[in-house]
């Protein structure tokens, strides 16, 4: 709704007020119209300028499209667009706005000013980790089973015209590490050697077997034979002539001279600039001006809350010793291994969601119409990933995919699985990513927005509603949600530790170890996640504990006219907010309800 402007007239002259209201209602149609033009634009510029996201959303229309975003003429290309956009946005006064516009504004405003202070920095000095970075990205896509269509003859194509600009990319990387070495901007060793296998296994010259040729396995049923023999033709030489060569370069530049330059140090403080930069990642991941400090503290405080509650389940399973005999206990006890195979894990999951159908519609009466998918993570990344959720395409017609990493499947521990499920699946990342891409109310830009202190802290706070969803009845479950909560305090301590206060790879490791049931292969990996990518780990705990101190506060105030399900409604209805603003909203929701 927009706001009116109320203008009180005398009854002489109410002909000339009827005639200034006219006035000043088109004048606001025009600016509104102006403000919502700048909205489109700016979301369709993003799109050209970031294809992968588009195609991530389900928009083919730049599928051959690949960017480098590692050049000097990128960063510039960046710089200018998020100025003009932050000019224009500031060219509007509130007034003029509806208070949904105004949101708009100010979430467009802080996009511009992460960005453009992102840009202060060199991350293009560090293209590539074990985690996060395009090789992955183009891996999962190269697979036929993610983003990247393979439906039409022209799909295929046009997935070999985007390889080509990421054969150029790395090239790029090779040439941006390099420089890195050069000046003291490199990745540390332990993640070098993550990386490793990973560009190896891109290398192998058995074309059949080849993650890249793997389209070609799996045609649509309308190709003609024809079409199929050209394709795989041309596959088969794309593969072998360019993929396989380009990757062998790569591993062999990262294998001998920049693992040779790796630094021995863990956190991002070490290289130049690089406190100045843990800052920015600090505020662009907790949406906060929370310091290291003041967030290093908060872990601890919360590490010490839930060993508490631990310490209770241990009592309750008549376990006698230390917590940390009991963490042993948990991560060996061969009643939560009971898999043979990959498919029993998926289906576990599968049944902790008919188990909590039931109890889903007293709390939600929001529900996306995005289908849903568990699926084992692809067997090029399992060994580094971390179970996660892939969102569907804003038209619906790609699932949301929870993917779980099985490397063996009689060694997967499930003591955690229904706290996962909450988390990556429902009502964690499906819910709240596919209900705000759904959402018709939304300017387009929004629909794909992500603050991760917001959907991290949402997931989480999914977590501790277990009970409420008829969970948690097997202890061991209940304390695989402690431990996953325990997890993301643990995160608070050992981020800020390895990239504010100089605590080693070695020193975080250990002190998750004496804190968490996790195996220590886990562990490690998530500690070089942390690593690879400074301050992400903090959004989880900042954004959960945010909720919950919202939700308490309404059913304080609100007493009997607390309903939980309206409370849902209110922090998922708008999509990915800053915290500051969600709690802005939430006020002003509880007041309107007193």
């Amino acid at each position: 709704m927009k706001k009116t402007v109320m203008l009180l007239c005398f009854a002489i002259t109410i002909i000339a007020c009827k005639k200034d209201t006219k006035e000043n209602d088109a004048d606001m149609k025009t600016e509104m119209s102006a403000f919502e033009s700048d909205l489109k634009s700016y979301h369709e510029e993003s799109l050209k300028m970031y294809p992968l996201n588009a195609t991530s959303a389900g928009d083919n229309r730049y599928n051959d499209q690949l960017p480098n975003y590692l050049t000097d003429e990128f960063r510039e290309k960046e710089r200018q667009f998020f100025t003009e956009y932050k000019k224009k946005m500031e060219s509007y006064d509130n007034s003029s706005l509806t208070e949904s516009e105004q949101l708009s504004k100010d979430i467009l405003i802080w996009e511009c000013d992460m960005n453009l202070r992102r840009l202060t920095f060199r991350e293009d000095l560090y293209p590539i980790n074990q985690m996060w970075t395009m090789q992955l990205t183009i891996g999962q896509y190269a697979s036929g089973s993610s983003a990247q269509p393979f439906k039409t003859v022209e799909d295929y194509k046009n997935w070999l015209k985007r390889l080509d600009q990421y054969l150029l990319w790395m090239r790029s990387a090779e040439e941006r590490m390099t420089e890195g070495i050069n000046t003291g901007n490199v990745l540390p060793k332990s993640l070098i050697v993550k990386v490793l296998p990973q560009l190896k296994a891109m290398t192998n010259t058995n074309i059949d077997e080849h993650l890249f040729f793997t389209p070609i396995k799996n045609f649509p049923s309308d190709f003609t034979e024809a079409e199929k023999e050209e394709l795989a033709i041309a596959y088969k030489n794309y593969v072998n002539d360019k993929i396989v060569p380009a990757y062998q370069q790569l591993y062999d530049f990262m294998s001998t001279s920049y693992l040779e330059a790796g630094r021995t140090t863990s956190g991002i403080s070490e290289i130049p600039n690089g406190q100045d930069y843990y800052n920015h990642q600090i505020k662009l991941y907790t949406t906060t001006n929370m310091t290291a400090d003041e967030i290093h503290q908060l872990g601890l405080d919360e590490v010490a809350r839930i060993l508490s509650e631990m310490e209770k389940v241990k009592s309750q399973v008549g376990f006698e010793g230390t917590i940390i005999k009991f963490f042993d206990h948990v991560r060996n006890k061969k009643e939560l291994m009971p898999f043979t195979t990959a498919q029993q894990v998926i289906d576990n999951f599968n049944q902790i969601h008919e188990t909590m159908k039931p109890q889903l519609v007293k709390l939600f009466d929001l529900k996306p119409k995005t289908p849903f998918e568990v699926r084992q993570t692809e067997a090029f990344r399992a060994a580094s990933a971390s179970a996660e959720y892939n969102p569907g395409s804003l038209d619906g017609t790609r699932p949301g995919i929870f993917y779980v990493p099985i490397v063996d499947a009689t060694k997967y521990n499930m003591y955690s699985d229904e706290s996962l499920f909450l988390h990556e699946a429902i009502p964690g990342h499906h819910y709240q990513i596919s209900l705000q891409q759904e959402n018709q109310d939304l300017p387009d830009f929004r629909k794909t927005l992500w603050y991760s202190a917001y959907g991290e802290g949402w997931a989480l706070y999914s977590e501790s509603l277990g009970k409420e969803l008829g969970l948690y009845t097997d202890p061991y479950q209940y304390f695989g949600m402690l431990s996953a909560e325990m997890h993301r305090a643990i995160r608070l301590v050992v981020d800020t530790g390895l990239h504010a206060k100089g605590w080693t790879r070695e020193q975080a490791i250990a002190y998750s170890l004496q804190n968490e049931a996790e195996s220590e292969a886990d562990i490690t990996r998530e500690i070089e996640r942390y690593m690879a990518n400074p301050g992400q780990a903090l959004s989880y705990k900042v954004g959960q504990l945010k909720i919950r101190e919202l939700r308490a506060k309404a059913e304080a105030q609100l007493g009997s006219n607390f309903d939980i399900a309206q409370f849902h409604n209110q922090v998922l209805e708008s999509g990915c907010l800053p915290l500051a603003l969600l709690e802005a909203k939430i006020d002003k929701w509880i007041a309107s309800k007193k």
